[in-house]
């Protein structure tokens, strides 16, 4: 479990609005210093940015600091780390003496996640700011472990935030409904509770895949493009990379034969075919795609295609087919390549995709969707289309970072191509030695780096495993380089005990596809 870890008080403050005021947490969260801040009031679209004026010296409400990063990203100046300001709250919390706060995080098979950390006392002048920091906190927790049901062990109050915030018609309605219906297939739940009542903390893990015998085809399903290798013994004679577009097809037979195209292209060149493992974004249980943003585009009454969409490509192979999340084919990979453990996988591609493999060398029951885990708290931090929610780690962690800072670096994005073509536009400025495209790959970098010391407040990390289509090319290195600086100048002590680091140029590109061959048993 997460443990507080004070800092020194930061600098930098913001005025919490009333909870009335709260849409997005990241906008009431600004970190300016002048006596004027900007706030987003209540909208009815997550997406909406208007913007009202709000003076510091006349408000009410608790300060909740932000502090400024000692490693500016150049193309987002106003860029403030979650992990600089939720550290500078525990430290504010420590010097008045907190009590204590207990989230326990409960999924569908019974499985129960625990964080703890201290809060302000209900009867503290400070305690309005308990509120942005226990939600960014929920929030991440929710898109990195998963829960149907969350106890909360502590004041009250937070409870009934949370409950409204996390409802049909709260700012999270949206988290409501996915981990609820679509997740879990049980109604959402919030409940308030003594700290001592939250469940014990009782976490599955289980192995995952690492078997490399007979003829496998391995295949890795990305929003821009899709990759299939034909292995033999654990090694690859074939590996293809095809560009698609599945978020914009309406219709699952799209999916379906592209899926099927490739399995068929690799299963022609080995002698048969053994086993099929394969990875795709998304949240998938049991082989069945519960929600994946790959499918977004598929009408809600046509769903149940693509819900069964893989056990019906198993009927029709014939063979053993497992399926799981890309992020924990990518830490997979990691983990076998290095035969080390533990490691975060982070592939920065269409999106973000995490995966975990614990010390022990096993995966969790986590759901590890960083994509939509917060690492920025700023006020203008980057909205994500599909949540309504800000500063999210696809919107810096991905090719979603170099599309959207495009026109600030000088790059003029070409029209009517694919998203792959755009970041090939945009890598290939990065190879001519664009500065502007420099100073993308440098923001993206010092991102990873807070977003990584963010990341170890909630695992224990040894291994970092950087890959994805971002990291092409110097891509990959500038990224690597920058988040080691950051860790280096802010976070020494983690900087001695976390390697982050890139595979090779092969492995980038073929490897998590090889990796996701080794899924099924024989």
């Amino acid at each position: 479990m997460a443990r507080p870890i004070p800092l020194a008080p930061p600098v930098i403050t913001a005025t919490l609005p009333s909870i009335s005021c709260i849409l997005c947490a990241p906008r009431f969260l600004l970190s300016d210093e002048s006596a004027k801040h900007t706030i987003s009031p209540p909208v009815d679209s997550g997406l909406e940015q208007k913007k009202v004026k709000r003076n510091v010296s006349n408000a009410t409400n608790t300060a909740f600091q932000l502090p400024e990063p000692g490693l500016i990203p150049p193309l987002e100046p106003e860029f403030r780390p979650a992990v600089l300001a939720n550290r500078a709250f525990r430290a504010a919390v420590i010097d008045v003496g907190g009590v204590p706060l207990v989230l326990g995080l409960e999924r569908g098979d019974g499985s129960v996640s625990r964080y703890e950390t201290q809060v302000f006392p209900e009867s503290d002048d400070q305690a309005a700011a308990n509120f942005p920091y226990v939600e960014r906190i929920l929030k991440f927790l929710l898109w990195q472990r998963g829960a149907w049901r969350v106890h909360v062990g502590g004041p009250k109050s937070i409870a009934d935030f949370l409950k409204k915030t996390y409802s049909p018609k709260g700012d999270r309605a949206f988290d409501y409904e996915f981990m609820g219906d679509k997740v879990y297939e049980k109604p959402f739940t919030i409940e308030s509770c003594p700290p001592d009542d939250v469940p014990a903390e009782c976490d599955a893990t289980q192995p995952l895949g690492r078997h490399l015998e007979g003829c496998r085809i391995g295949f890795d399903l990305g929003a821009s493009d899709r990759k299939v290798s034909a292995v033999i013994d654990g090694e690859a004679v074939f590996s293809e990379e095809v560009v698609w577009e599945p978020r914009k097809n309406t219709d699952p037979e799209y999916h379906y034969h592209e899926i099927k195209k490739a399995l068929e292209m690799a299963a022609s060149k080995l002698p048969r075919v053994d086993a099929i493992g394969g990875s795709s974004a998304g949240v998938l249980v049991n082989n069945r795609v519960m929600v994946a943003s790959l499918f977004r585009g598929i009408p809600a009454d046509r769903y149940d295609a693509v819900r069964g969409i893989f056990m019906r490509i198993r009927e029709e192979m014939g063979v053993p087919l497992e399926i799981v999340n890309d992020g924990e084919v990518t830490a997979l990979a990691g983990s076998m390549s290095l035969e080390d453990n533990p490691v975060l996988g982070i592939a920065l591609g269409s999106s973000e995709a995490g995966g975990y493999v614990t010390p022990e060398g096993n995966i969790t029951g986590w759901l590890n969707e960083l994509a939509f885990a917060p690492i920025a708290y700023h006020a203008d931090a980057p909205v994500d289309e599909w949540s309504g929610d800000c500063g999210t780690g696809a919107l810096y962690l991905s090719q979603q970072c170099p599309f959207r800072l495009a026109n600030k670096a000088g790059i003029n994005l070409p029209e009517g191509v694919t998203d792959a073509e755009k970041l090939k536009h945009i890598q290939a400025a990065l190879e001519e030695g664009h500065a502007g495209a420099e100073a993308i790959w440098t923001t993206m970098g010092y991102a990873l780096g807070y977003a990584l010391a963010h990341y170890a407040d909630f695992y224990t990390l040894k291994h970092v495993l950087v890959l994805g289509r971002c990291t092409s090319g110097r891509g990959g290195d500038l990224l690597v380089k920058h988040a080691r600086e950051v860790l280096a100048k802010e976070f020494p002590n983690l900087a001695k005990t976390i390697e982050v680091q890139l595979p090779d140029e092969q492995a980038r590109r073929v490897g998590q596809s090889i990796a996701a061959a080794s899924l099924p048993a024989l």
